[in-house]
């Protein structure tokens, strides 16, 4: 019998997706049976909706506490019955009515090397640190930030001497509501490719060393933009 996955998420579902493919084999042993968001207008739902797969949306400022909003998603959870809840991409920490229900059956990733760069900004911050090597690591969610018990880790060259130069160029585009949401991709002396994510989808952006004014006018930024699938 396939494992039950109940996929919570806040943006464009790409980790839901590798979920949904990975599931499309017979073999995987798990199969999403709902989705959850913390938000509407998201791409995670449309994705959800082409491979008819049942949503619901729960938005915190709908609710009179954040303790409310917690009971909500734990019953909301518990209709489908999962055997793992997966936080792809999910912007909220759930609470002791979650944790209650479904504490050490939470699935997280994050994108670095826990437990060092815990936090939203953890490949930025491994980055501006100067790491050797970083990564990203699956764990199992507990009462703290990026703090349960780590299940699998995968490491890759951090490249510094290389990523530190670009570094600067990046924080500009956090600014404007964009965010880095891995460490580079491929770097070369002239320039660097990192992955990041809009409001509305994620790019592979080209930085430049020779534009140090690339962030000037964030509209009119000399990027590359492919669409990451």
């Amino acid at each position: 019998m396939n494992a039950r996955l109940v996929v919570l998420v806040s943006g464009e579902g790409t980790n839901l997706q590798a979920l949904i493919d990975a599931c499309a084999d017979e073999n995987y042993g798990a199969t999403v049976v709902a989705v959850g968001a913390d938000r509407d207008g998201i791409g995670a739902l449309d994705r959800a909706a082409r491979h008819d797969i049942p949503t619901f949306t729960l938005k915190v400022r709908d609710f009179t506490s954040r303790g409310d909003w917690d009971q909500a998603l734990t019953g909301a959870c518990q209709r489908y019955e999962p055997d793992l809840v997966v936080s792809a991409g999910f912007m909220k920490l759930v609470g002791k009515s979650f944790l209650d229900v479904f504490g050490g059956r939470i699935l997280n990733t994050h994108p670095a090397l826990l437990p060092s760069f815990p936090g939203m900004h953890a490949a930025r911050d491994a980055l501006e640190y100067g790491v050797k090597v970083t990564g990203c690591t699956v764990f199992m969610v507990d009462e703290g930030t990026d703090s349960g018990p780590v299940l699998a880790q995968a490491a890759v060259d951090g490249k510094t001497n290389e990523i530190t130069a670009f570094a600067p160029l990046l924080a500009p585009l956090e600014l404007a509501g964009a965010v880095i949401t891995a460490d580079a991709l491929h770097t070369q002396r002239e320039h660097a490719q990192f992955l990041v994510s809009d409001k509305k989808a994620h790019y592979i952006l080209v930085v430049k060393k020779n534009q140090p004014s690339l962030y000037a006018q964030v509209k009119n930024l000399p990027w590359r933009a492919i669409p990451a699938r």
